[in-house]
């Protein structure tokens, strides 16, 4: 009887472990996703064509931004709403995720983790959407401020839970180096790989050669992963080689204000002040005649380049893959096929 009932504690034991450690690579139903990153929650017809026609049935929407102001973290830029209804299709489900500036992890954080899950909470039962399954926080923390972040992410993590909701987090390809943080899932950002502010041959959004250095360790990260993948181009300004500005939706065709040097490459041909890339007219940039805007964006065969070498290392990675970012700007930027083969690599 003392060794069946030691078998009996034994198995529980073990079944216990297994429900709390899933395996890498196992993220929480899997399925075609996009990230939505605006300030307004409005889709015109080309981005709902493309969500139906890629069967895309997740969406991370961005809801706010948590910044420093006057010493305390606050939330910023607050996702509007300007119907009474959402305006999302039918059949896909809203991820709520959360900007914090890393910034603010040096900083008292109070019941912060708390007010956060229940600000998103709060938004989407105001808005009419569906009480969400998950809530995603994205901060680009390192060594100095992980400490902090994972003891916020702990708490989040039991708020979300109460409102059962699961917690996930955005990983970057530099984080990989350090501990996972504790959340039920991570989503491995492969963008933003190079230094945008440097011409030295790479594609500062996406270049195999800058991910490969954290390749090695995708195997043994102790949590599981999903993976995004970029589909938008950027506008640089250079002054020379100087790195000035990002642009944001400049035409580029327009002979009046620029000259096509060479295929991604423009030349300024009328000075004038230009908003930068927060777009909200209070920054603006000095464009003079003689700068460069170099255009950037990785092809479809250089994203599917990427997502197989990850898959070599960790072949579950692309179970699910989430594009950043949904936008009409970038949803003719490949072919039907193209994007096929994204979601799929």
């Amino acid at each position: 009887m003392k060794h069946s009932h030691f078998i009996l504690e034994l198995l529980i034991l073990v079944a216990v472990a297994t429900s709390c450690h899933r395996a890498p690579g196992d993220v929480p139903e899997p399925a075609r996703s996009m990230y939505y990153w605006r300030t307004t929650m409005s889709l015109d017809s080309a981005e709902r064509a493309f969500l139906g026609e890629h069967g895309v049935k997740k969406l991370y929407v961005r809801y706010f931004d948590v910044v420093m102001k006057d010493s305390v973290a606050m939330p910023n830029a607050t996702l509007h709403f300007p119907d009474s209804a959402p305006d999302i299709p039918a059949g896909i489900e809203v991820i709520p995720t959360v900007f914090i500036v890393e910034n603010v992890m040096h900083h008292d954080l109070g019941n912060m983790a708390r007010l956060v899950v229940e600000r998103v909470v709060q938004i989407s039962a105001t808005n009419g959407l569906a009480a969400p399954r998950e809530v995603q926080i994205d901060c680009d923390w390192t060594r100095t401020s992980m400490e902090r972040f994972y003891a916020f992410l702990r708490d989040a993590r039991a708020v979300a839970s109460e409102h059962g909701m699961r917690l996930s987090a955005t990983i970057r390809l530099h984080q990989l180096t350090m501990p996972p943080p504790p959340v039920d899932y991570g989503v491995l950002m492969v963008y933003n790989t190079g230094d945008a502010t440097k011409l030295n041959g790479h594609n500062p959004i996406l270049d195999l050669r800058d991910v490969k250095p954290y390749l090695r360790h995708l195997a043994n990260y102790q949590l599981p992963l999903c993976a995004a993948y970029p589909c938008y181009e950027w506008q640089l300004l250079f002054r020379g080689k100087e790195f000035k500005a990002v642009l944001h939706g400049e035409d580029l065709a327009d002979s009046s204000l620029y000259r096509r040097v060479s295929d991604g490459h423009y030349a300024v041909v009328a000075s004038r002040d230009i908003p930068e890339l927060s777009g909200d007219g209070t920054t603006t940039t000095w464009v003079t005649v003689g700068d460069s805007v170099i255009v950037f964006r990785p092809t479809a065969s250089q994203i599917i380049e990427v997502a197989r070498a990850l898959a070599g290392e960790r072949s579950d990675i692309n179970r699910q893959v989430i594009l950043y970012t949904l936008d009409k700007s970038n949803t003719n930027k490949y072919t039907h096929n193209d994007y096929e083969t994204i979601f799929h690599p």
